[in-house]
């Protein structure tokens, strides 16, 4: 099954894994933005990463992952939902400075983890310096240094397809095996993104671990979903205030915001403005679907 997250365990090892293939929900997000191509295999990777992240948490709502600094790539943004949906933005200086590398690109800038409780409040959120040559090493820095917890990532990204293999070690178990870990992990790191991108995830942990004994789970289903909607643009609006509101109108007639994850464009008229400020009917401000 494309576009699933499948979880798998070492018998009588305390490491677990996750591995993801995204291919529609992967193109629904190329679609809506014309990103570059530098770009876009940086986020692809990243929401690979994000995907197996958040299969490893308990969590009821969002999980963020927000990468900003000040290079000429300013921000990166993937949302996963505990119910399986992703999203995700960039927003970068045009153009991109060719041949940039990683370091280059996120020049001064911060990883953060945010959980999002459904009512919108913030159970948790852990922040890093980006460090490493990509997203794989920008992440494991993130685990050792906010999770303490030793974790193994490659991720891989292509036009058509996001891939990613994630592997821990639990803490506080016992291994009869003390080396078991470092072999996995070293076997873990052969692995080639063609393979990672193109082979079944049965046949991808095959070709890894034979002699091994691993348990796959079931594939968990993955989609692209965006949360926006006209209420929740209202909400945003009526926020600003109706001075704000008013300037807006007074120099363009109308307002428009435009989602940076979807990019659909929500368009208020003055007799919009009025209703919302004045108290009127309002949309219900339950989620769009895309």
């Amino acid at each position: 099954m494309s576009d699933s997250i499948r979880r798998f365990l070492f018998e009588g090892a305390p490491i677990r894994g996750e591995i993801v293939q995204l291919d529609a929900t992967w193109r629904a997000v190329l679609e809506r933005h014309d990103y570059p191509p530098l770009l876009r295999t940086l986020l692809g990777e990243m929401m690979a990463a994000s995907a197996l992240l958040s299969a490893t948490l308990k969590f009821d709502g969002a999980m963020l992952m927000q990468v900003q600094g000040t290079g000429a790539l300013r921000l990166l943004v993937v949302e996963c939902t505990s119910a399986g949906t992703l999203r995700a933005t960039a927003k970068w200086e045009d153009p991109l400075p060719e041949g940039a590398g990683f370091a280059e690109l996120l020049r001064g800038a911060r990883c953060a983890i945010t959980l999002v409780q459904p009512d919108g409040s913030q159970s948790y959120q852990g922040v890093v310096e980006v460090v490493g040559d990509g997203v794989a090493d920008m992440l494991m820095h993130y685990m050792r240094h906010s999770e303490q917890i030793e974790t193994t990532l490659t991720v891989s990204a292509d036009e058509g397809r996001v891939a990613g293999l994630l592997l821990q070690r639990l803490p506080e178990s016992a291994d009869e095996d003390p080396d078991r870990w470092d072999r996995v992990r070293m076997l873990a790191g052969t692995v080639e993104h063609a393979e990672l991108l193109g082979l079944a995830p049965a046949d991808v942990l095959r070709r890894l671990f034979h002699e091994e004994d691993v348990r796959l789970f079931d594939p968990q289903p993955l989609a692209f979903r965006c949360s926006c909607s006209r209420g929740r643009v209202e909400s945003m609006l009526a926020m600003l205030g109706p001075e704000e509101v008013e300037s807006v109108l007074a120099e363009q007639g109308h307002v428009e915001v435009t989602c940076d994850f979807c990019n659909r464009t929500y368009r208020f008229d003055p007799v919009d403005a009025a209703q919302l400020f004045a108290g009127g009917t309002r949309s219900t401000g339950s989620a769009t679907r895309h």
